[in-house]
Order: structure tokens, then C-alpha cells, then sequence
């Protein structure tokens, strides 16, 4: 059968195509830039079965690429990262232009990835969702809604914001929604639920709630977390912490940006648990409690085997539509900081410590002016050091890295591209290339910035120092570092 897999380059896109792929279809992944989809993670044979089309949602012409027959769709698309004030918008319009589109099809399902919504009074995130589920049952297709608690999985948005709350604070000063109740779910489950309702005709135009078996406070959620790591924590929850307040706190403690965390702050607020659970009566799953799900990540991320994370969703629209439109690197008008350091090293030894920076590596030289440059970062509303890296060797196009998208990452050339997400008076680049010239190894590491008016010209200068001391020492520390090779 042939699927249409939209948001493929997603959190659970990702983790859905292969099982899709597998189970012996043939699935079509709507995309924004082809060169953002993970053509290095699949086999010939595999890539026999999946067609990626590049079209935009919010573009309704775009969208008539899509040529072949389409059986069943997966609608994978939310803007939660959106402005808080836009996303709703957004997702109205998307999933117009989606119900528009199977319309003139045969479909025989529409499957939607929704969040439990039983208040009378619904957060605007969650109220959106509620309403995407009407515009997408407008397409006359049969619509399968499956209405999610909280997914625990590595790489999800919920697990990082419990790790780093967990992880980085031994006393937590919290909001009053740590008592809202919540029915965290396994995102093998998720999984699980996705593909067992797939032309599965007795949830044709049916909503379900799903989650997992526990239902959890959100404190209790954060103290067995801590007890998974064996942490000691303390909670102590305050009734004066707004809204804001709250999306604030967040955004200086962990890694998530400042709208993503408005919008989880309003819809914690609400209970978020199965009360329309009659999916288990029609699909047979084992459910995975919450503490065992975060063990099962945790076996993810100590295999370096995290295949998707949500911090690898470009939130900055211009280039998430135009994404691998950066690699091309400007010359004109630009600043140029470049190195050039022969070595007699393994050049694929090198390869690997430039594969292996930021995260946990850190930058080879000056990590505390990284860091320092990371809270400068998060006090003017950026995305700072927090996000770290999906794994800590395995880099492709699309991941973040620190404050740094990768755009290319090519083994076999020897070179890795980031651009900067921090926020700049311009645009800046930082690429590294191992070359053979003339029998000798050499490593380029170049940095370009392009500014944006005077104070982009002012700012190059004021930093030109800290390049002077950093980035010398780094490209040789990046040759000398013997690490675990």
C-alpha cells in the first residue's frame, strides 16, 4: 500500500518510516528540502520503497507533486515551536491544505498524532489540536485520532525537559501544575498504536486517548526519574509562579526555547489523562510503565542508538524552508577567521574528533568561554549550549549541535558545515575539511561571518580577540586529542 508519511524528518517520523518500510509498504514522505532527509541511514534496497517529494504545507500548489496513489496519511505536523501567537493559525491552514489534498485521492484513512483534550477549557495548544482534527475530517477521508499523553522515549521533548530539570537542579522550586496528572507513554508504544490502527477498519472515524499505564503526578514523574538515576531531589511546589514566570523557568534550566515552553506550561495546567481508552479493546499492546520506558531510553542513549530528538526541529522558518540553501558559503562581504594545520595524524582519527565535538566533548579549547558565550546567548532570548547533540559521535545534516545546525557532514569528503542558531548581529558559519595537498594532511577550519549593518561590523571586531586565543589552539587540540580513539 502506498502511505503518505508527513513529517519524516520529525521526532516520530523518524521512528515510524522504517516500521512502515517493513511491514511492506511503500511510503511517500512529504518533505520541505529533500536534502534534509536521512538518505545516509538507509539501504538502496530500503530507499526502493519510500519517494520523498519536496512540497510545503502552508504552499497548496506545492502539494500537486504529489502525483502517486495515496492509500492511507499520516498527518505528523504541529508547530508547537511557532510563535505563541501564530501556531494556531498555522496549523489551521496546514491541515486544510492536507484535507484539500486527500481529498482528490482515494484514501481510505487519515491517521492524526493528537494530545488528550477532555477539559471543558483547553489551553490554546491543545484547543488547536482539538481543531485540526475537524479540519482534517472536512477532507470526507475516514480520520483515526489518536489523542497522546506525554511520550517518553530519548530524544523526546518531555523526557530532555524532566533530564534537565532532574539532572542539573538538587532543589527544585516548581510551579503548582506539578499536580496536574498525566499517563506518560512509551514511544515504542506510540509505535505501536500508529501501526495497529492503519487500515484497521474499526477506528475508521473513531478518537482514542492513549497512554501508559501509570497515571503520575508531574512531580511524582520527576522524583522516579530521579530515582532511575539514583538522585536524591527535592520538590517544592509555589502557587505564585505565573504563566510566564513558569515558561521562563524553564527556558533557563533546560533546553527548550522559550515559546515551546509557553505552550507546555498552559497545557500542563490540565490532567492529562486516558478517559477515552476503548483502543485497547481493538489493539492488543503490552504497555511499558513510566519507569521502564525511561530505562529503555536511557539503554538508547548509553548505545549511542538515539535515532531522533526533538531539538533537531529548526525553529527559525526562513531556514527550515530554504534549509540546505546555507550551504553555500558567502564570501563577499564577509569576516574570515581560517586556519590551516598540517598534521601526520590519522587523518580519519581527526575526522572522528571533529565528528565528536560540542556536547559533552566540549570545543577542545576554552570550554568556559563557550559556556560563557551560551548564557550570553540564553539572556537575549537564544537557544545557548543547552540543546547539546542527538548522539555523541553521529552527526547528519539537520542536527542541532550546541548552538550550531549542521548543515553538511560528509565522511567520505572529510567535512562538517555548521551555520550559527545563536542569535547574531548577522550570519555566521564554521566549517571544517581535512585535505591531502602534495602528500601532507592538512586541516582547514574556517569561520566566516556575515554581518548585518554597523553594529554586525562592531561586533566582529569586539570578538576578534577571543577568536585570536580560541580558534588556533582548537583546530591543533582537535589533531592532538587522543581521547578513546
Amino acid at each position: 500500500m502506498n502511505i503518505l508519511l508527513t513529517g519524516s524528518t520529525g521526532y516520530i517520523g523518524r521512528r515510524l518510516l522504517p516500521v512502515l518500510v517493513n511491514d511492506g509498504h511503500h511510503v511517500i514522505c512529504l518533505v520541505r528540502d529533500k536534502r534534509r532527509f536521512d538518505w545516509e541511514d538507509f539501504d538502496e534496497h530500503f530507499l526502493k520503497s519510500v519517494t520523498v517529494v519536496e512540497a510545503d504545507l502552508q504552499d497548496k500548489k506545492s502539494l500537486q507533486k504529489i502525483t502517486m496513489p495515496i492509500d492511507a496519511a499520516y498527518y505528523m505536523v504541529h508547530s508547537l515551536s511557532n510563535s505563541y501567537a501564530s501556531f494556531s493559525a498555522l496549523e489551521q491552514e496546514t491541515a486544510q491544505n492536507f484535507a484539500d489534498l486527500l481529498k482528490n485521492t482515494n484514501a481510505k484513512q487519515i491517521i492524526y498524532l493528537s494530545g488528550i483534550s477532555n477539559d471543558a477549557e483547553l489551553s490554546e495548544h491543545l484547543q488547536s489540536r482539538k481543531d485540526v482534527e475537524e479540519v482534517l475530517k472536512s477532507s470526507g477521508v475516514p480520520v483515526t485520532v489518536l489523542r497522546a499523553a506525554i511520550i517518553i522515549g530519548s530524544g523526546s521533548a518531555s523526557f530532555e525537559i524532566i533530564r534537565d530539570l532532574v539532572e542539573k537542579l538538587p532543589v527544585m522550586i516548581a510551579p503548582k501544575w506539578l499536580k496536574s496528572k498525566c499517563q506518560p507513554l512509551a514511544i515504542r508504544n506510540v509505535i505501536e498504536y500508529l501501526m495497529g490502527v492503519l487500515f484497521n477498519e474499526k477506528t475508521y472515524d473513531q478518537t482514542y486517548d492513549i497512554g501508559g499505564p501509570d497515571i503520575l503526578t508531574y512531580k511524582e514523574m520527576l522524583l522516579q526519574f530521579a530515582a532511575v538515576r539514583k538522585l536524591r531531589r527535592y520538590i517544592i511546589s509555589v502557587p505564585v509562579l505565573s504563566p510566564r514566570l513558569s515558561s521562563l523557568w524553564l527556558y533557563f534550566v533546560t533546553s527548550t526555547s522559550y515559546t515551546l515552553g509557553r505552550n507546555l506550561v498552559d497545557s500542563m495546567r490540565h490532567d492529562v489523562v486516558v478517559k477515552n481508552g476503548n483502543i485497547n479493546d481493538v489493539i492488543k499492546i503490552d504497555l511499558i510503565n513510566y519507569q521502564e520506558a525511561l530505562k529503555l531510553a536511557f539503554s538508547k542513549i548509553n548505545q549511542k542508538n538515539v535515532v531522533s530528538s526533538w531539538k533537531d526541529a529548526i525553529q527559525n522558518d526562513k531556514m527550515d524552508k530554504n534549509f540546505l540553501d546555507f550551504i553555500d558559503v558567502p564570501s563577499h562581504g564577509c569576516f574570515h577567521d581560517i586556519r590551516r594545520v598540517i598534521f601526520t595524524e590519522d587523518p580519519d582519527k581527526v575526522r572522528k574528533n571533529i565528528w565528536e565535538i560540542g556536547g559533552d566533548r566540549g570545543w577542545y579549547f576554552g570550554n568556559w568561554m563557550w559556556k560563557i558565550r551560551g548564557y550570553m546567548d540564553l539572556l537575549v532570548g537564544g537557544v545557548g549550549l543547552r540543546r547539546g547533540r542527538r548522539s555523541p559521535n553521529d552527526l547528519k545534516p539537520g542536527d542541532s549541535l550546541d548552538f550550531w545546525r549542521v548543515l553538511l557532514a560528509d565522511e567520505n569528503q572529510k567535512r562538517l558545515l555548521l551555520y550559527a542558531e545563536m542569535r547574531l548581529p548577522g550570519e555566521a558559519w564554521l566549517e571544517f575539511r581535512i585535505r591531502n595537498e602534495n602528500g601532507q594532511n592538512i586541516l582547514f577550519q574556517k569561520a566566516t561571518f556575515r554581518p548585518l549593518g554597523l553594529w554586525g561590523r562592531l561586533y566582529w571586531y569586539l570578538v576578534l580577540p577571543f577568536h585570536f586565543l580560541i580558534f588556533p589552539m582548537m583546530a591543533r587540540n582537535i589533531i592532538r586529542y587522543k581521547g578513546n580513539n
